[in-house]
């Protein structure tokens, strides 16, 4: 890799997709390229590689990653497999402040503040994605979002690991971006 970026190596202790050299594969939401065949150790760990550029270092929280570190990672969506969500397509857009945990186990909640330039595209039940989760918005204010975890999404990603003051990666809905991107860009007015 060059000098700008650099091999992000992540070890996938059960994971029962086998990705290749070339696909695509979300690591805390950001769309990464498998560098080279995976290798597996005699446990069936993967241990998959990324060349990370200075841009997705920069603009994501992949550049303060610590050795050891946890991070949400899904494969690409196959074109004849189900939708069973959110359309989400590791774009990251910026990255979101944790503002509170509500930690209740009935009700577990984040409040969420991204870039202001993001927070058009972000509406009370729409989606977005929280460092690769996709997840329906509870509510949104002027500068900020909640959205409330269930069990299996705090047993299953880090999410239930963010603490104020934690940063996290946040994709909008796609719809809606388009939505904005036309209505500010094209309709000849200036939609806020």
């Amino acid at each position: 890799m060059s000098p700008s970026g650099v091999r992000l190596v992540i070890e996938v202790p059960r994971w029962e997709e086998r990705p290749r050299a070339g696909d695509s594969v979300a690591v805390a939401g950001c769309c990464l390229t498998v560098a080279d065949e995976p290798k597996r150790d005699p446990s069936g760990a993967h241990f998959l590689r990324f060349d990370v550029v200075s841009e997705t270092l920069e603009k994501t929280t992949l550049g303060r990653l610590e050795h050891g570190a946890r991070v949400n990672i899904e494969a690409s969506l196959r074109a004849d497999s189900a939708l069973g969500g959110h359309m989400v397509q590791g774009h990251i857009e910026g990255i979101g402040v944790v503002e509170s945990v509500s930690a209740d186990a009935a009700d577990w909640r984040l409040v969420i503040r991204p870039p202001g330039a993001l927070m058009p595209c972000i509406v009370p039940k729409g989606s977005v994605a929280v460092d690769g989760v996709s997840l329906t918005v509870a509510a949104a204010a002027r500068d900020s979002f909640s959205v409330a975890l269930i069990p299996t999404t705090l047993e299953r990603t880090t999410l239930g690991a963010l603490r104020p003051g934690g940063a996290c990666n946040i994709e909008t809905d796609i719809l809606a971006r388009t939505v904005v991107h036309f209505m500010r860009n094209y309709s000849g007015s200036a939609a806020e």
